[in-house]
């Protein structure tokens, strides 16, 4: 296990390959389906364990009077390292005897009939079992450090499918562009249209939003992919004929780092100006002063018509190139060391789909976790259905992340 600037005790590989990339589909051969789950696992007690008392040793190295100046720098940063884990690990512990009293009480309460007491002790038994839940997250969330993006803001993409059957996957990109800008009022985050191309029967072709605020990369990162649809029209023949049909759109979500270090040479642009259209205010359609910049050598192309200002546009616009530029450059990377896994929006293809949208159900799967959620309207809302969705895959992401890690740390313990 090499040592890492982002943390002792994570393999360098792991945490260079952690971001845009995590993958969910050893999910469907592990039995860890969340961290409470994870934490009773003998490999993550062994390895918590050795982590504590290493903390106990450094704790008492540091009284040491025989130490230099370097070495108790080195000591006092590995104990702040190891502290809050340490501290997390012993809460988790003395949660846990707490439970086994409490299920020694219930059993010895239901052996005695003493119904009214066996069912307060249920209900401790039960508060107690979301306190370990949510204490067990807050420590492998300490074990996995954070990934370089996760506070940045992002620029989200939506793009309709193609389907047959009218305009359903241009209503349901609408529908999920809304989704995300009402999930960004509800995190208190900043929601700035950049591009919004509407369709001619009230649906949504393509519109691009600069989303900013706290974490925002954090809670967006996984929503990138190819987001299915399965309903029956309201409108036109299958409309009457209660046909269902199915239709996609993508999503694209991409880290923009505050000093995005990428150089475009004039040369390599060429710049339009067309009137704005779509969901504007009063200077919608009566200036020039929507922008399309095209990078020649690559093809990458933004829209922007979210101010009044023709210069203001192209100014987020050439913002937005470079963060996607910036992207490829990751991409690129990434790709070369870890071919395999496939990035967040493929080739759009419906067997790629990282989420199912059934109306007629009205059921949501996300298929990486193998989540339902019930009630559409209500995550489509943007509200706490969806926060509950989004922190469900968060969750399952820092599990697999840390499952990954004790994987690893097996293989080299094993000479693998």
């Amino acid at each position: 296990v090499r040592l890492h600037n982002h943390g002792f005790w994570r393999p360098k590989p792991l945490l260079d390959t952690a971001p845009f990339t995590l993958s969910f589909n050893s999910w469907h051969r592990k039995n860890h389906q969340n961290s409470q789950a994870l934490w009773k696992h003998e490999a993550v007690q062994k390895y918590l364990e050795t982590l504590s008392k290493e903390y106990q040793q450094v704790s008492h190295q540091l009284s040491a009077d025989s130490l230099n100046d370097f070495e108790q720098k080195t000591l006092r940063r590995r104990c702040a390292d190891l502290s809050p884990i340490a501290a997390s690990f012993q809460e988790i512990k003395q949660a846990e005897r707490e439970a086994q009293e409490l299920e020694a009480m219930c059993t010895e309460l239901d052996s005695r009939d003493e119904k009214q007491l066996l069912q307060l002790a249920l209900e401790e038994k039960e508060s107690l079992d979301k306190k370990m839940n949510t204490l067990c997250r807050k420590l492998f969330q300490l074990l996995v450090p954070k990934e370089k993006y996760d506070g940045s803001p992002v620029i989200l993409e939506v793009t309709a499918g193609r389907t047959t059957g009218g305009d359903i996957c241009q209503q349901f990109t609408k529908e999920m562009f809304e989704m995300y800008q009402n999930y960004a009022d509800y995190k208190h985050w900043t929601f700035d249209i950049v591009n919004y191309t509407p369709a001619e029967i009230g649906g949504l072709h393509h519109a691009a939003a600069h989303i900013s605020g706290e974490n925002v990369y954090r809670h967006l990162k996984y929503e990138g992919g190819t987001h299915r649809v399965q309903r029956i029209p309201e409108t036109g023949l299958s409309s009457r004929m209660q046909r269902i049909h199915t239709g996609t759109m993508s999503v694209i979500v991409l880290p923009q780092p505050e000093e995005v270090d990428v150089k475009v040479d004039p040369k390599d642009l060429r710049i339009d100006t067309f009137r704005a259209r779509g969901a504007g205010g009063q200077h919608v359609n009566k200036t020039d002063s929507a922008v399309r910049i095209v990078h020649l050598p690559t093809g990458l192309a933004v829209e922007c018509q979210q101010e009044r200002s023709q210069q203001l546009n192209k100014e987020i616009a050439l913002r937005t190139l470079r963060a996607k530029l910036y992207q490829q450059v990751i991409e690129k990377q990434l790709s070369q060391e870890q071919s395999a896994r496939k990035l967040q929006l493929g080739t759009r293809a419906q067997s790629e789909r990282i989420r199912t949208y059934n109306f007629t159900q009205d059921r949501v799967t996300d298929h990486r976790i193998s989540y339902d959620a019930r009630n559409i309207k209500e995550i489509l809302s943007g509200k706490e259905a969806l926060d509950k969705l989004i922190n469900r895959l968060l969750e399952f992401a820092e599990v697999e992340a840390v499952t990954q890690y004790l994987e690893n740390l097996q293989a080299l313990e094993g000479g693998g």
